[in-house]
This record gives C-alpha cells, structure tokens and sequence, in this order.
C-alpha cells in the first residue's frame, strides 16, 4: 500500500501533525503547519515540540515556549521539522536532536521545510533520496551529503515517506500537497482560499533565483499564462503564444523561462496533467474524455503524461484520490 493510498483510507480520523522546532528557528516557517493544517476542516490536530520541552530561540529578538517535549514525536502521524538560520545548521546532528528524531514511528510521514533538510539529511533520512532545499545552499548541501540526489530546481519534493520542500513560502506548497494527497484537491484549494494562497504554484525555485534586472518596459508573460490556461483543450504551439505576448519566438521563449523556471511547452504539459488531476478526482469522465478536455490528444497521451508527472496511471490515480475527495 503506498503511502497516498494508506492515508486515504484513514479518511474521517484526526491526523497528528508535530512540528520540531530547533535552535535558531525562523518563526514564519514554524507557524506554516499550524496555519494550513489549522485550516483543514478539522482532519488534522497540530503541536509544537522542542527537544527538551523548553522554550527555543528563534532567528529573530525572541523565544518561542512549547507545551510539549519530544516525546510527542512518537505519537505523530506527521513530523515536520521548521527550518532555522543558515549559521544554526549543525555541522554534526546534536545528540539530543537524534534522540528526538529516533522517536518517530517507522511509518510516519516526516517533512523537512527549506534548511530543516540539513538535519533530515544529517539523520541518515535522505541517504539515497531524491530532496531539495533552498536554492541558495544547494551547494553547501550537496558538498556536505553527497548521497542525497537533490534537486534544488523545484519547490518540493516527494520521495516515499520523507518530503523536502525550498526555502520559506514553499512550506505552504509541500503542507497544501499533503492536504491534496490526503483529502483532495477541493479540500486543499478551500485551505488555500482561505489562507490567500496559491492552491499551486507553478515553476520551481528557477524563477525565484535572483537575475539580471529586465530592461526598463520589458512585458511579462503573466496575461499570456492566464490566456493559455482558458484555453488548455486547444492546441498550443509556441507561435501562438508569442503572438498572444506580442514578442518574438526567442524573446517570449526567454522571458517565460526567466519567468517560469520551464519551458513554454513543459509548462502547457504541467498545466494540462493538474486539470486532468483535478477532474479524475472530482468527475466521472472517462480518461479519453479527459484527455480532450485538458488538451491532450488521446487517452494513451494522458496516460504517459500522468504516469512520467507522478507515476501511476490514471485509473490507479482516481481510485486513491477520488475516494478521499469525495
């Protein structure tokens, strides 16, 4: 059973979220969990620990108190660990800090937000995985844990039981995925209005990289991604883009990178396989339905898609995702 699967059926029962704090804690990412999860229906119970149950210093002029110690990490059904100030990264995971990781159930989901990766990797958790963290130390991370295949172009990653997302705002991305993986889409998109955030955010970290300033007057492709999302079951070439955009094959194709972090065309495909996520969850059309509505030519287009965005097929899709919305 994966571990989508086995959530799913857990639908109607209040899943535990505990969040970690550690020395020099950034108290924006700290209160993430809180704030999505808190914002959830009712599906999730969500508190806030320390290694020693004292209060924590966080990375700005005060400290945090919690009511809880690590042994609440035991009783989680989500662990996340908040990230904290780049010079409080452990060159060394604290035995303390193993011990409270060493908690943790064996099949609980555990969550690293933006450098909170450098203790999840510290703690062996990473060790042959796929995950990300701020674009900013991907560097450091990568001379450090050599190990980890990190990919430091998106906004978070997925692998199994472990999730690693970016810097800051990309908590909010990885807590909405889990809400999305747990309930479905409209549960995660009624969470998103309610805290005024993106549902889901397209690109990766690309887009966020600092980059020469434009030219004074330069035009953005931001009208030109409205148009062509009205539009996902017409064809879309990149010419019909630019032309929208009013600019050249190669200034558009340039300036939706810069913009995007993807290219026009992986862009439209990422596009068009959220739709037909969204209406595998929420409708009963069949896949070749879909599969035109969304733009893609055929049902056995769809599939490949879907299958190379998330790996599984349609029908496997729907069964696990339309239950839980539903």
């Amino acid at each position: 059973m994966s571990c989508a699967e086995g959530h799913a059926e857990a639908e109607g029962r209040v899943e535990r979220v505990v969040v970690l704090a550690l020395d020099g804690v950034y108290p924006f990412e700290l209160g993430i969990p809180s704030r999505i999860f808190g914002a959830a229906d009712g599906r999730y119970e969500v508190l806030t620990c320390t290694v020693d149950g004292q209060p924590v210093r966080t990375n700005a002029d005060f400290t945090i108190g919690v009511e809880h110690g690590p042994e609440i990490l035991a009783t989680a059904d989500t662990v996340v660990v908040a990230s904290m100030a780049v010079p409080h990264i452990p060159t060394e995971l604290p035995p303390e800090v193993a011990a409270a990781l060493a908690r943790i159930r064996p099949d609980a989901r555990i969550v690293s937000i933006c450098t909170a990766a450098f203790v999840l990797a510290a703690a062996g958790l990473l060790d042959g995985r796929r995950a990300t963290t701020h674009w900013q130390v991907a560097d450091f991370f990568r001379r450090r844990y050599p190990h980890v295949d990190l990919d430091p172009d998106v906004l978070f990653v997925h692998d199994g039981r472990i999730l690693t997302s970016a810097g800051a705002a990309s908590g909010v991305d990885v807590c909405l995925h889990i809400v999305r993986t747990d309930h479905g889409s409209e549960l995660a998109n009624s969470v998103a209005r309610r805290c005024v955030v993106p549902p889901f955010r397209d690109g990766g970290q690309a887009q966020y990289i600092e980059q020469p300033i434009p030219q004074s007057g330069a035009a953005s492709t931001a009208a030109t991604r409205a148009w062509a999302l009205e539009r996902l079951d017409e064809p879309l070439a990149l010419s019909d883009l630019a032309a929208h955009a009013r600019m050249s094959l190669r200034t558009f194709a340039r300036r939706f990178n810069e913009e995007v972090g993807l290219s026009p065309g992986r862009w439209i495909v990422q596009q068009r396989v959220a739709r037909a996520r969204h209406l595998l969850e929420s409708s009963d059309l069949s896949v070749d339905q879909i599969a035109g509505h969304v733009g893609f030519a055929t049902g056995a287009s769809l599939r490949q898609h879907l299958h190379a965005a998330i790996g599984v097929s349609p029908q496997a899709y729907r069964r696990t995702f339309q239950t839980a919305a539903r």
